[in-house]
């Protein structure tokens, strides 16, 4: 379990009654926290203190979350759980695009963030995979997960932390087929086992930067219903 007592968390919402209450209780959990009533707010606190977190409302007046978002993630890559009223996949989507790396909807509970929270905060943080080396996986294609890096005709590839992850665990098991629940539980965390679209959204990043046409992927392959296969190769 993510140990959270002292992580510094920023909590962006213009509703004073809810970060109130959410204040109360990750304070109880050791949680140290911070508050910003707007995202101007937000960006001037991080600009005093990096946080651990942070927790971004969606509506907000004048600037909303998503152009927050876009803004720490020109400065930062610290995790970002988005927090809205909405509950629309399109939403969902918009956020996670900009970089956040979890959605919550509102009305939610207490042990719901604190879970989301706990799984962000572990994935954010626990070293990448390393127990594979140099895959050559044909001309156009290699992987080096002892470097982390990934070259598409000799030039470096950028994978953002969970692409990384997730590209780790479908070549772990090429030539195999590796189902949705294995792959949002190895990625995500357990906690996401219904979670598909951040499957199909991550899936999509990755082609769009490994694929020469992500449209006609021979990469990463749809095995439709149960999950995906990455093509075989030799280790």
């Amino acid at each position: 379990m993510t140990e959270l007592r002292d992580k510094l968390l920023l909590i962006v919402d213009d509703e004073t009654r809810l970060t109130t209450m959410m204040r109360m209780n990750l304070e109880a959990e050791g949680i140290r926290v911070q508050t910003a009533a707007s995202g101007r707010e937000a960006l001037d606190a991080l600009r005093e203190e990096m946080p651990d977190m942070v927790i971004l409302d969606v509506m907000m007046p004048n600037m909303d979350g998503y152009e927050t978002l876009r803004r720490i993630r020109l400065a930062s890559q610290i995790p970002v759980i988005m927090l809205t009223a909405k509950d629309e996949e399109s939403d969902r989507v918009k956020g996670l695009e900009l970089g956040a790396d979890d959605y919550v909807s509102k009305p939610f509970s207490y042990r719901e963030l604190l879970s989301r929270i706990r799984a962000v905060l572990r994935r954010h943080y626990l070293p990448a995979p390393t127990t594979m080396g140099h895959i050559v996986v044909d001309d156009r294609l290699i992987v080096d997960f002892s470097k982390r890096e990934v070259l598409i005709n000799g030039e470096r590839v950028n994978l953002r932390p969970t692409e990384y992850r997730l590209l780790y665990h479908l070549v772990q098991k090429a030539g195999y087929v590796v189902n949705h629940n294995d792959l949002l539980a190895k990625v995500w965390g357990p906690e996401y086992h219904d979670e598909t679209h951040y499957l199909r959204l991550y899936v999509t990043y990755l082609r769009q930067k490994i694929e020469r046409d992500p449209a006609n992927p021979v990469y990463i392959l749809t095995e439709r219903g149960v999950g995906y296969r990455f093509v075989a190769v030799q280790q």
